[in-house]
């Protein structure tokens, strides 16, 4: 197996030996894990540069929700609420910032701002713009798998088979984007948890995730706070899915995922750091 290699603006990143840490910051005033806590712009820098001093790689805005049941919402109101975290953030520090974003019009406003990587949701299905803007930006491409939008994603996700039905998604995007003359190198992937699967959907993809993996380009796993580990450790609390998350952070290292989505930046930076001593 070769090096996992991520071209993020011009800059190549080595993640064979150490993944990343991307600290999500959600800048929206109905977010399922921090209830909007962040949506004023102040907080969220300042939230943001915690996760920087914590040992986040990445800091992952986004100003749309994409939990379940979330409604869409018009551009102008997206670029309100990130842009201006976007350049704040990125006039303090100097570390990777990524746009979580499915509109075209967003991510070329962020990465003017200062972001240089863009994480689609709906791997370049939402706007035709939106991989010919990757490709000429040189901006990094995160490409998610999600059945049917945030909305009805949930209601009865379906799959013959999970984890072919994710990985062939992948194989197609990846044509589509490489069309659009995307440099391979920019591009990873997310097999999407909790994006349209179920409780077992999300335990398979993550059990199989080395068969996701796609021309040896980088994924990107985002387990934090998502509601099937509710299911599974049987509390609808909040805080007691952080210890499931730092467990299965190491795990997912040890099964091939080198991008970590998290809430927590801390507790997980350090669980990544033991398991990468180890591995």
């Amino acid at each position: 197996m070769g090096a996992t290699l991520w071209k993020i603006a011009g800059r190549i990143v080595d993640l064979s030996r150490h993944g990343m840490i991307m600290g999500v910051l959600n800048v929206t005033p109905d977010s399922f894990s921090d209830g909007g806590k962040f949506f004023a712009a102040e907080k969220a820098v300042e939230h943001g540069l915690k996760m920087a001093v914590d040992g986040a790689h990445i800091i992952d805005v986004g100003g749309e929700s994409t939990r379940p049941g979330a409604e869409a919402i018009a551009a102008e109101e997206e670029l309100r609420r990130v842009i201006p975290v976007i350049e704040k953030l990125r006039a303090k520090i100097d570390i990777f910032i990524s746009i979580d974003t499915s509109k075209a019009a967003v991510a070329r406003a962020a990465i003017e701002a200062g972001a240089s990587i863009v994480n689609d949701v709906t791997g370049g299905r939402g706007d035709t713009e939106m991989m010919p803007l990757v490709a000429k930006s040189q901006a990094a491409f995160i490409i998610m798998h999600m059945q049917g939008n945030p909305k009805t994603m949930q209601l009865e996700p379906r799959y013959d088979d999970v984890v072919s039905a994710v990985a062939d998604f992948f194989r197609q995007q990846y044509a589509r984007a490489l069309e659009c003359n995307v440099d391979p190198m920019a591009i990873a992937f997310d097999p999407g948890i909790g994006f349209g699967k179920t409780l077992e959907h999300n335990l398979e993809l993550i059990d199989n995730l080395g068969a996701l993996r796609v021309d040896e380009r980088p994924l990107v796993v985002g387990v934090s706070r998502k509601s099937f580990l509710a299911k599974l450790i049987g509390s609808s609390n909040m805080s007691d899915r952080l210890a499931p998350v730092v467990a299965l952070t190491p795990l997912l290292r040890a099964r091939g995922a080198d991008v970590f989505r998290v809430h927590d930046v801390k507790e997980n930076a350090n669980a990544l750091r033991v398991t990468e001593a180890i591995l």
